[in-house]
């Protein structure tokens, strides 16, 4: 006779755990609907786990049909005090009862009962029937199930990681027998379920009553016996309640459950069902593991036919001339532009469409001149990358009238994807599949061969582009950032393209000079280091680092981690003051990360040809605007070290006798800070040309006029200074200036005493953030803040310090951006060419005798991007490189 094999699953509790679990992990984790979906991904991801596992003939997950239960009206407080079920968790429920369906497992709840106790009666009904059962769960309660014909499976971290409970299982891991686990939990009582046990009765002496006397009804038998006082008199005072306890604790084996055994047969997939459910859903992963009629199904159904017209050398005489606009795009591999092999293009319009693999019919009329038209309107996906790419093939992109990407970063900050398919989604239109969809995993490393798919794709996501632009202008024109659109980020988004092309000489012969030096201090460093250890180790290794430094050199253990010892930068740092090593190890990490990231890593990346680095510019990465520099990053080479300092003697003009030229803006969050808050107080420090951080610590530390501001004074200010700026609190201010709370706590009371613009900022930004959803720069750029009406504290707290932060960095953005691009009309006259953007810095090439001109019309240039109510302050520097322009 062939095995029966049930499974049983607690559906409340696995789904509540693959919510928690994947919703830190996978974030804004929604459908196209908006739906959000970890929940029934994570339940999904177990359920694969747990039927390849077990294969089972049978199955069934339970669900709790209500708070009211037999327990609640045994004990009034039964799991009271829980919080109600996050909205985005009580959503899925449905979605996970429609999974099981389409995967061919039945659902069952009972009133009055808990999953649990349907689950502890079809056991016991399978254990007497002859059958094999595995529970699955996440709450251990359901281990007082295990016996020779019943595993319990406990999901521990996350959803694939379970640990099966048998009897012996449960006995090794904790001390007791399956069925004594409500003893144990009638003494210890249960805080998640809200009921009390006995008084003082923690687990390990729960588990040692138990053992010696069997059960709770055994310790109250042999109650005399018990010599501790205290604990005695708990027992007696406590007996009812531990009895209740116990009680509650108890899975029902005889819950007048109406379904049998013989119902739950295991049906497995229902394919057609589970596809559409997987498409719904977005599940691309697990669509991909499917096969329907020999094809993998794509996570986008029900797309349109869509027509197009293969362009060859012989058909482009055929092109329309677009009086009208078109849409255009071009197909790369990979997301660096600069290198990306270019697989295809496609232009059209009205529905129809001109598609090709071979981009260099773009070189050849019309389509060159189409191109290069700025009277024919093009809309694109990402203007910057579209631009740059055609400028390897000798085309100059013009007429740009709709940037997809750039508009849909607009409405909303998340919306930031570079695929179009996603972005399309967004805006709910389904007729384009995203790249993963059509091309696989690893989308665009290997466009498929097949013309057919590769020409619809591409053909629909014109179409995309063409049916998305008005929806793309409607919602700029409703949010008050049609302006924003057209004067600063498009716009922008050429000048950052044409610094990209330009890009900057950095010399190898420096870098590897550098490299040279920083390997011989790398080896001095390392030698007195395991001088200082007594042994050669593994300097880079946390776990030999920590056995080095707590156990052998028996240094006080400063934090541990789940692996071990902590031996992060804050741990060392306050170990070196009595510690040689720990300051060496520093010194170490942070010529070894000079080494690799900006010497070894620079040195990759560049061109043969040019001899320089062409980084890339981010424009729709960031929450508040900010532009992010990668491949590589130039934004981050450390300022704060000589050795990281030293790195910018390699970045040198493009001809001899030429000077690198550097301005930047002095403290311009705190100015837009005195210009957004109004603040009397700040802005008459600012019109007076005074140290703003200078004139912050007198106000907060109440000195005389005649009273010198130390250096260590004015750090402080400073710390306050910006710290109000990100909503620092008096916990955050203490450890960053090594003061106490209640001193940073005075220190804050005492600045919002003395700058009250600021404080009634602040508040207003929390004020409208809450009621609005969302807060705006200066130039009406929105983030939106989904937590800040959240239930959840610290979710709140961060979403109210992100709504007074960002109005501040955002304006900053806003203006340097705008300064970019009057600057760049403002050089057209001149060989200066503008290179790169470091945060408020800009960073210049020219031949000197075009410096002392710069000298003047860069600040001019900077300081009027906008009228504020304080003054903007620009400083500039120039040298034969960066290092000395700075």
């Amino acid at each position: 006779m062939a095995e029966k094999r049930l499974l049983l699953i607690d559906g409340n509790s696995v789904t509540f755990k693959a919510f928690f679990a994947l919703y830190t992990a996978l974030g804004k984790f929604t459908n196209s609907d908006g739906l959000h979906t970890n929940a029934v991904y994570g339940f999904n991801t177990m359920l694969e786990t747990m039927l390849n596992t077990v294969k089972p003939t049978h199955a069934l997950v339970a669900f709790d049909a209500g708070k009211t239960t037999f327990r609640t009206k045994m004990y009034d407080d039964y799991k009271g005090g829980r919080a109600k079920t996050a909205p985005e968790l009580a959503e899925q429920f449905p979605y996970v009862k429609k999974l099981l369906a389409a995967r061919g497992i039945q659902t069952y709840e009972l009133p009055n009962y808990e999953a649990d106790d349907i689950i502890g009666t079809l056991a016991k009904q399978a254990e007497e029937a002859g059958f094999t059962t595995t529970i699955v769960t996440g709450d251990r309660d359901l281990t007082q199930l295990a016996d020779d014909h019943t595993t319990v499976s406990i999901s521990k971290k996350g959803v694939s990681d379970i640990e099966h409970y048998t009897p012996a299982y449960v006995e090794e891991k904790m001390g007791v027998t399956p069925r004594q686990i409500i003893d144990i939990k009638g003494l210890q009582g249960d805080n998640s379920d809200n009921y009390p046990g006995v008084t003082g009765v923690g687990p390990k002496r729960a588990v040692d009553l138990v053992g010696k006397y069997g059960s709770i009804e055994g310790i109250y038998d042999h109650i005399d016996d018990i010599t501790a006082k205290k604990l005695k008199e708990h027992l007696v005072a406590d007996h009812d309640q531990a009895l209740l306890a116990k009680q509650l604790a108890t899975i029902k084996r005889d819950a007048p459950v109406e379904k049998t055994l013989d119902e739950l047969t295991y049906a497995g997939d229902q394919t057609d069902d589970l596809v559409a459910f997987y498409q719904q859903m977005n599940f691309r992963t697990f669509l991909s593991k499917m096969s329907v009629d020999g094809e993998t199904p794509t996570a986008t159904p029900g797309l349109k036919a869509i027509s197009y017209h293969e362009l060859t050398t012989a058909s482009l005489s055929q092109l329309p001339t677009f009086a009208n606009g078109c849409e255009f795009h071009l197909e790369m591999l990979g997301d660096n532009y600069h290198l990306a092999d270019m697989a295809g293009f496609v232009i059209g319009h009205a529905d129809q469409w001109w598609v090709s693999r071979d981009v260099t019919l773009l070189t050849q009329a019309p389509l060159k001149g189409l191109l290069e038209s700025p009277t024919v309107a093009k809309q694109v996906f990402d203007a910057k990358r579209t631009y740059v790419a055609l400028h390897r093939l000798g085309i100059t992109l013009a007429g740009v009238d709709c940037d997809l990407l750039l508009g849909s970063y607009l409405l909303n900050t998340y919306d930031n994807s570079n695929d179009l398919g996603r972005v399309a989604m967004e805006h709910g239109y389904d007729q384009v599949a995203t790249d993963e969809d059509v091309y696989g995993k690893g989308a665009k490393e290997a466009i498929p061969d097949d013309d057919g798919v590769f020409f619809k794709h591409l053909a629909r996501k014109a179409r995309a582009l063409e049916s998305l632009r008005t929806t793309i202008f409607d919602g700029l024109k409703e949010h008050e950032q049609t302006q924003l659109y057209h004067e600063i980020e498009l716009p922008m988004a050429f000048v950052l393209a044409r610094m990209e092309i330009a890009g900057i000489t950095v010399q190898a012969s420096e870098l590897e000079a550098m490299g040279s030096k920083f390997t011989e201090q790398l080896a001095e460093i390392e030698q007195t280091i395991y001088q200082e250890a007594g042994e050669e180790f593994n300097i880079g290794s946390p776990k030999q680092l920590g056995h080095i430094l707590f156990e052998k050199m028996g240094l006080p253990v400063i934090k541990k981690t789940k692996t071990g010892y902590s031996t992060a930068v804050g741990v060392l740092e306050k170990l070196a003051a009595d510690a040689p090593i720990a300051k060496n190890i520093l010194t170490y990490r942070k010529i070894a990360k000079i080494q690799s990231t900006y010497v070894e890593g620079l040195l990759k990346v560049i061109h043969p040809d040019d001899h320089k680095v062409h980084t890339r510019y981010l424009q729709t990465l960031t929450q508040t605007g900010r532009l992010s520099s990668v491949d590589p990053n130039l934004q981050n080479i450390p300022v704060r070290t000589e050795e990281g300092r030293a790195i910018r003697k390699a970045f040198v003009p493009r001809h001899p006798g030429w000077q690198i030229f550097s301005s930047d803006y002095s403290q311009i969050e705190l100015r837009v800070l005195a210009h957004m808050s109004h603040d009397a107080n700040m802005q008459e420090a600012f019109r007076e040309g005074e140290d703003i951080h200078a004139a912050t610590a007198r106000r907060i530390f109440k000195m005389g006029p005649d009273e010198e501001v130390t250096p260590n004074i004015r750090r402080q200010a400073k710390a306050v200074n910006f710290g109000i700026v990100y909503g620092i609190s008096d916990f955050g201010l203490s450890q960053n200036i090594g003061i106490s709370r209640k001193q940073a706590k005075n220190f804050i009371d005492t600045y919002f005493e003395e700058y009250p613009g600021v404080k009634a900022y602040t508040d207003r930004m929390v004020q409208q953030a809450h009621e609005l959803g969302y807060v705006e720069t200066i130039a009406h750029r929105r983030r939106y803040l989904p937590d800040i009406n959240s239930r959840n504290f610290n979710q709140r707290s961060f979403a109210e310090r992100t709504a007074m932060n960002t109005p501040i960095q955002g304006s900053a953005a806003d203006i340097i951006k705008i300064a970019m691009i009057h600057m760049e009309d403002a050089l057209k006259d001149l060989q200066a060419t503008m290179l790169l953007q470091v945060h408020d810095e800009l960073i210049f090439e020219a031949p000197a005798e075009e410096i002392e001109t710069l000298a003047k019309l860069v600040p001019s240039v900077m300081d009027s991007a906008i009228d504020l109510e304080i003054p903007l302050k620009v400083e500039s520097h120039y040298g034969p490189t960066w290092y000395e322009a700075k």
